[in-house]
């Protein structure tokens, strides 16, 4: 704003220094009110050599006033209102007079021959110039502005293209299952966006060192349980053996020997024990062959005429629940290992057996969901199961004797069956290997299972 406060100011100053030149060039005889072309002007008027067109002249005497501005085509009379004001705010000095109709002038006065001229000259000019002068300086400033923007962006954009490309391979390792399994984190930043030398680069240097650092670990962690897996399936395979051999020792010895009523109770907790322990090892084994990624055996699975075969076999185990079936008209099938699937159902249903009490309702469902997967629910009426036990409940060697509390049995061939907490672990694993899921909710007097498998025709 001072700029042009500054050039404005010129602008007037060069309107001043003319009008100083036409007043000095002021001729000192007056003329005819009339020229030769007919136009009316003052007397005098038409002896103002280098009046620009817009110039006004007003002269004064003790008699007359008179006024008259300078057209294109002429001189043209001014109105007495007009001349009355120039005249009333007319100074000795240089002065700006806002004349009505005509806008700013700048208005000097002379005496010649007794007669008082008032000169004036549009600021309209000086206006003009300013006001363009403005608009050129505004367009440079929005052009100036705009390229400084768009350079800028680009600037920007090419800066930050680096941190783009560590934002993309940190959502793609964030998109990868690390709490299982061998882990491929070999993904990294390019090293020309991993320079040391500048921030940004220094984040992506940061990112493939804390990734280096990461696969390491998962790397560490993955052969720790890889020798665990091969210990615990080597240990199962070597105690399968005598275990088997014990249990047979033990039935020769029954059919065999008389002991005492003492002596054939500890036969009996020796079988019942090494039975136990069975069980204990086959579970093993077969949560290391599926951690393992062995290959299913693959076949068309009627799952209806499965639930059917393992409820029906509960019944005669536990004849003292209640079991019920809620099956669709048409047959659900699907394409999995008929074995492995059979075992989910055995641990489910043997696990509300065991862990509630004579009189339950187990429920066993089956169904087809609207994406058309097969779903199976088993639902009991027990005591439920604690809410600070849920959370783990799929965990391995997840043990809550108070489970079902209240719901227990305390005589019966349940009772007898101890847990190994190994069960809903490999339900867990063997449906996650089919490509499914399955999920527990319990409150006190409902606990329902759900299992939920891809189905095929």
């Amino acid at each position: 704003m001072v700029s042009f406060a500054a050039m404005r100011e010129i602008v007037v100053q060069r309107t001043d220094s003319q009008l100083a030149d036409i007043l000095s060039r002021q001729p000192s005889a007056p003329y005819e009110s009339t020229d030769s072309s007919g136009s009316h002007g003052p007397r005098g008027s038409g002896g103002l050599p280098g009046m620009p067109v817009g110039g006004i002249i007003v002269e004064s005497t003790d008699s007359t006033e008179a006024g008259a501005i300078l057209t294109r085509t002429g001189w043209m009379l001014l109105d007495d209102t007009v001349i009355d004001h120039i005249l009333a705010s007319s100074t000795p000095r240089i002065t700006t007079i806002d004349v009505t109709s005509f806008g700013k002038y700048r208005f000097q006065a002379t005496v010649v021959n007794g007669t008082t001229f008032l000169v004036g000259l549009p600021l309209s000019d000086a206006d003009n110039i300013v006001s363009t002068v403005l608009w050129i300086e505004l367009a440079l400033a929005a052009i100036a502005i705009l390229g400084a923007i768009i350079v800028t962006r680009v600037v920007v954009i090419r800066n930050l293209r680096p941190l783009h490309e560590v934002a993309r391979v940190a959502a793609e390792v964030s998109r990868r299952e690390l709490d299982r399994g061998e882990v491929d984190l070999s993904l990294r930043v390019p090293e020309s966006n991993a320079d040391p030398s500048n921030e940004v680069g220094r984040v992506g240097l940061a990112l493939n060192t804390m990734l280096t650092n990461v696969e390491s670990a998962l790397a560490a962690r993955q052969a720790s349980e890889t020798k665990v897996r091969q210990f615990v399936a080597d240990a199962s395979h070597e105690l399968r053996t005598p275990l088997t051999a014990i249990r047979g020792y033990t039935e020769l010895m029954r059919m065999t020997e008389d002991f005492t009523p003492d002596g054939q109770k500890s036969l009996d907790r020796v079988r019942s024990q090494s039975e136990r322990m069975t069980t204990l090892v086959e579970d093993l084994l077969l949560l290391a062959r599926l951690d393992e990624g062995q290959p299913l055996k693959l076949s068309e699975v009627d799952l209806t005429q499965l639930v059917i075969e393992t409820v029906s076999d509960e019944k005669v185990i536990a004849p003292d629940h209640h079991w019920h079936l809620e099956l669709p008209e048409e047959p659900v099938t699907l394409r999995g290992d008929a074995s492995q699937l059979r075992q989910v159902l055995v641990n489910l249903l043997s696990n509300a057996r065991k862990h509630t009490g004579a009189g339950t309702t187990v429920v066993t469902g089956v169904a087809r969901s609207a994406d058309g997967s097969a779903l199976v629910t088993v639902t009991d009426d027990g005591g439920g199961i604690p809410a600070g036990f849920v959370d783990h409940i799929f965990s391995r060697f997840a043990r809550a004797d108070a489970s079902r509390a209240g719901t227990a049995p305390a005589s019966g061939p349940a009772a007898s069956e101890g847990t190994s907490g190994l069960g809903l672990s490999i339900v867990q694993a063997i449906m996650e290997a089919h490509g499914g899921s399955v999920e527990v909710t319990s409150r006190p007097g409902r606990t329902e299972f759900a299992l939920r498998l891809p189905a095929t025709s």
